[in-house]
């Protein structure tokens, strides 16, 4: 089987969210393509969805130590690299964009990095630039969103991120992210409404729904609040049930004292940890 059938074929899989499929075609032809950095990159992208971030990583640097000079193959190397702070991701992702710099990829995954490690200046540079090859692309403008809040500049995130909802309704994650930002910015009832939104499509992330919740509560929206609560209860395993408790409690206590824990305690950790979440 030529190469690019081989991952024609892998591709197919995961299209239809079949990973395992996926990267079991990838593996059962891994040994005839054993210095092919494209089908070590795509097997360590399938392995990586299917929870085995380890064996990922094995598979993303034996990619990048076969020399890809591929842009797409190299951007997706250096950032799943990057997941595990590998010094050597900055170099691959650079690369990939000096190689393929009219990629939108290229110039997402770099600036994507580059806003984490503090680099924001650079870091809008390069997703500026994505944007202008592709101004549809909802994870460049959630991307520009996170570098511009990260860099503290949270009147653009939160216009940036507000083109990013619009651009994909359906992303749980960038609405949960929204809502914060909205948060920080002291608009109260829109950040309950978009945390509320991301809430419902996340509902394995009992962290999302106690930030629903005590937003809802904030604003004197007690059956929402309540709603979220127990939500989070019906999925929270052992080590999340003090969390549901916690913000139980605080519903009970009132509008005021949900906003002022919600606003001290808890959102601002939940924003900084998701906007350093890498893509």
């Amino acid at each position: 089987m030529e190469v690019q059938a081989l991952l024609a074929r892998s591709l197919q899989f995961a299209d239809d969210g079949d990973w395992a499929t996926a990267a079991e075609v990838l593996r059962e032809q891994l040994s005839d393509f054993e210095e092919d950095a494209a089908v070590h990159c795509w097997l360590a992208v399938a392995e990586r969805e299917l929870g085995q971030e380890g064996v990922a990583y094995e598979l993303f640097k034996k990619a990048l130590s076969l020399g890809p000079e591929d842009p797409t193959v190299l951007a997706t190397i250096g950032n799943g690299i990057a997941a595990f702070d590998d010094p050597e991701a900055v170099d691959a992702l650079k690369n990939a964009a000096l190689i393929g710099p009219d990629l939108s990829l290229t110039r997402l995954l770099y600036g994507a990095y580059l806003s984490r490690e503090g680099f924001h200046e650079w870091a809008i540079e390069q997703l500026i630039a994505a944007r202008e090859i592709d101004s549809s692309d909802p994870q460049i403008a959630y991307e520009m969103g996170v570098a511009y809040a990260l860099s503290g500049d949270i009147d653009r995130a939160t216009d940036v991120m507000a083109e990013a909802v619009t651009l994909d309704p359906d992303d749980g994650w960038t609405r949960v992210v929204f809502g914060l930002l909205l948060l920080e910015d002291g608009r109260a009832e829109e950040a309950s409404g978009e945390l509320s939104e991301g809430a419902h499509r996340l509902p394995e992330d009992i962290e999302a729904q106690m930030l629903a919740a005590l937003a809802a509560a904030a604003v004197g929206l007690d059956d929402i609040a309540y709603e979220m609560v127990e939500r989070g209860r019906m999925r929270a395993a052992d080590g999340d049930l003090a969390l549901v408790s916690s913000v139980e409690e605080h519903v009970d206590s009132g509008a005021d004292v949900s906003a002022i824990f919600l606003a001290e305690d808890v959102a601002p950790d939940a924003l900084r940890s998701r906007l350093l979440e890498r893509p």
